[in-house]
């Protein structure tokens, strides 16, 4: 017995010393048994803390990305991972619950708690995010009497039944910091605070259901609600913008909070492309933190990718790059990546001081100024401001001389020395290149040729043009209307008939007697659109199909889902006697098309008796599902599919969804820059590149996608006509220059 106690005090000696060590190198690794607040700061596990968080959304990459997006993240110099829950992701069904694959929130976060990382997790499960119907549910909407974030009763009985399921599957995970687990913030609604007061007398009894009900979850950490600024008492209202320096919680008794600072943009098909500098994105986290910020979230570090059917918008683009410092192919973005980590560095060296010390703010001109933070330990931290956009500014402080840069911060952790000044970059940049590599295709291609107008028999028929999305309830892009008409004998046709169509969005293609005719779309800033086109008629039946599309789902906005699609108006032109209203002719419609119903992008499709072989496939035809055999492309390079020389349309992987392809050009004319002066306040039009060029013309297919064995399943649909030989993979590298 003794030496058995001997053996166990020896035991013992050893690990005390190396746990200690442990928690004193590491310590995200020792999660929080609590987590509160005052005006000041959270308090985790008893001790105030400084938190930068990154944004990443699981479903916006692949589970064999997610490991060296959060460790890319931590190298970076961030202490959590924030993510929203993606509801329509979740329960496809009502009841029906989904969490595999991208999907699979309980892989990611404990990945995220593996890497020593914190978690905010915002539930929503309104979560805008420019994803398709903001992330909540179609299906909701066709339950009666629903009304989204409202106060009526159907919508807040689904909206609690899923917030407990999620907090449920926390809990049971122990995930929740009050549990040890690493989940140390909770977000329930998201930008109420904007529309509250359009949603007349029940929009403010909603909003504070909504916190009522997230604080009865009991997870034993604070809840956030972003721009909601009448929070109740023990929610924490938060702040979303490009710079958040002037927030102030409705509370002096909340800490400083910035749920989303942009350092990007999102993109719209047929737009230029924005871009945020980095000295700007630190001279906004800078100023934050001067002035009295705790945590503060990039929204987003890595955008990733819209698979599938997933962009809202709508026009949203696959890409959800958003300019963000690891880019959507998991590659770092230099300098914005490495400048935005010294920056990390310094606000850390700094963080004792600022949330244990006094502030002082000393004015040194107009547009200049400096806060002050001193402890009792002889601690001194300055923030040097230069807010002027034009002139650097020399600051005397403590009888020494700074230069500071124009629209920028000096941080000095000792009152003395500079550590980081937000407009001096000193990290390399990284530009990017896609290499081209043709498709390996041991095999020939095989050709399915979809039908113009009604496949199989009509799903209904109607005297009228109805919505496109309370037909087809999103279970697809497309919805077909057809009629026909008649050109009377003798009666004479002009050269120049026209096609006129009034439309809600959000786009159509116009077939006539079976030919296209033309098409017309909106864009990311007016979904309607008209579209006026010369039209080939014949005497006596003419067949028109209209083939209306949905490019993602509204995702924000008061009463968002009450927005509708599809044509309004039909007019022919240019007969000698008459111009002919359709709008009210007997229409036939059809939801999605026959491929989609023969699965033909499964790689489970029965057989391949609907396909017909061809050794080089036909070029320019609309409405044609191509399936070719492709070799997996070498190395380990990320990999884009290059669609440039395509119309527009949908791509898969053995059956993963690329999502929509469309190299629509943007206006030749649009302002673009080749330089970007950070200077002054960022807006999402400040700085553009890509005018006159397609705002995507690669759409990232994951590595995890491909086969290890080479042999890969490529589908396309081209809804207009292309060359498909054209088609090709491109490797992204990076290069570095100083």
């Amino acid at each position: 017995m003794a030496k058995r106690s001997n053996t166990n005090n020896s035991k013992h000696s050893l690990s005390l010393p190396f746990l200690f060590l442990l928690f004193l190198f590491f310590p995200s690794l020792c999660f929080s048994s609590n987590v509160t607040y005052d005006g000041r700061s959270l308090f985790i596990s008893g001790r105030r803390r400084i938190i930068i968080s990154a944004s990443i959304h699981y479903p916006r990459s692949v589970p064999a990305m997610w490991p060296g997006l959060v460790e890319a993240a931590k190298e970076g110099g961030v202490d959590a991972i924030e993510t929203y829950v993606f509801w329509n992701g979740h329960e496809p069904s009502p009841g029906n619950y989904y969490f595999e694959d991208r999907f699979n929130l309980v892989k990611f976060a404990k990945i995220v708690r593996d890497a020593g990382l914190y978690m905010i997790l915002r539930i929503g499960p309104f979560v805008a995010a420019e994803w398709n119907f903001g992330g909540v549910p179609v299906w909701l909407h066709y339950v009666p009497g629903t009304t989204f974030r409202s106060n009526d009763e159907p919508f807040k009985n689904h909206m609690e039944r899923f917030t407990k399921y999620i907090v449920s599957m926390m809990k049971s995970e122990k995930l929740f910091a009050s549990q040890g687990g690493h989940i140390i913030l909770a977000q329930i609604e998201n930008e109420y605070g904007d529309i509250e007061k359009v949603y007349g007398d029940g929009g403010k009894p909603y909003a504070m259901w909504a916190a009522s009900m997230a604080l009865s979850q009991d997870i034993g950490v604070p809840w956030i609600m972003c721009q909601q600024y009448d929070a109740p008492d023990h929610v924490i209202n938060t702040c979303n913008s490009f710079y958040c320096d002037q927030f102030t919680p409705n509370s002096p008794n909340k800490p400083k909070i910035w749920t989303e600072n942009w350092p990007g943009w999102f993109q719209t098909f047929g737009a230029t492309n924005p871009h945020r500098p980095p000295e700007d994105i630190a001279f906004s986290v800078a100023r934050f933190f001067q002035k009295g910020g705790t945590v503060q979230n990039y929204y987003m570090y890595h955008g990733g990718t819209n698979f599938g059917r997933t962009a809202g918008g709508p026009f949203i683009t696959t890409s959800y790059d958003y300019d963000a410092p690891i880019d959507e192919y998991g590659l770092v973005r230099q300098p914005k990546w490495g400048h935005l980590k010294e920056l990390h560095k310094a606000i850390k060296q700094c963080e004792n001081t600022l949330l244990f010390g006094n502030s002082k703010l000393l004015t040194f001109g107009p547009l200049q100024e400096a806060n002050i933070y001193t402890d009792h330990s002889g601690g001194c931290v300055a923030f040097l401001a230069n807010m002027d956009e034009e002139k650097d500014k020399s600051i005397v402080f403590q009888n020494r001389a700074y230069n500071v840069p124009p629209w920028s911060v000096s941080i000095l952790p000792d009152c003395k020395n500079v550590a980081f000044n937000t407009a001096k970059v000193k990290t390399q940049t990284s530009v990017v290149e896609m290499i081209d590599e043709n498709l390996q295709i041991p095999e020939g291609w095989s050709i399915f040729q979809e039908k113009v107008g009604i496949w199989g028999k009509p799903d209904f028929v109607k005297n009228d043009l109805i919505d496109h999305i309370n037909t087809t309830k999103d279970s697809t892009d497309y919805l077909w209307y057809t009629t026909s008409f008649y050109v009377k004998g003798g009666e004479k046709i002009s050269n120049q008939s026209l096609l006129i169509i009034e439309s809600k969005g959000h786009a159509a293609h116009v077939f006539v007697n079976g030919k296209l005719q033309g098409s017309g779309y909106g864009n990311g800033s007016e979904s309607k659109f008209n579209l006026t086109t010369p039209v080939t008629l014949k005497p006596g039946r003419n067949d028109l199909a209209l083939l209306s599309m949905t490019v993602g789902l509204q995702n924000a906005g008061p009463f968002y889902e009450w927005v509708g699609a599809g044509p309004t108006s039909v007019k022919i032109c240019g007969l000698t006697s008459r111009t002919l209203n359709l709008s009210s002719h007997e229409w036939a419609y059809k939801i999605g098309l026959e491929g989609e119903h023969l699965s033909l992008f499964s790689p489970y499709q029965n057989g391949d008796l609907n396909w017909k072989t061809y050794s080089q496939p036909p070029n320019n035809q609309p409405l044609t599902w191509y399936k070719v055999i492709v070799d997996t492309p070498t190395g380990n390079d990320p990999i884009g599919l290059d669609m440039q020389h395509m119309g527009k349309g949908q791509a898969w992987l053995n059956g993963y969804p690329i999502g929509r392809y469309w190299p629509r050009a943007s206006s030749p004319n649009d302002k673009c820059t080749s330089t970007c002066n950070y200077r002054g306040k960022f807006f999402p039009d400040k700085c553009r590149t890509g005018c006159g060029e397609p705002t995507q013309r690669w759409y990232h297919v994951p590595r995890s996608w491909f086969h290890p064995t080479g042999k890969n399943t490529l589908v396309i649909f081209e809804e207009t006509g292309g060359d498909p030989t054209k088609i090709s993979f491109a490797k992204r590298q990076t290069k570095h220059i100083s």
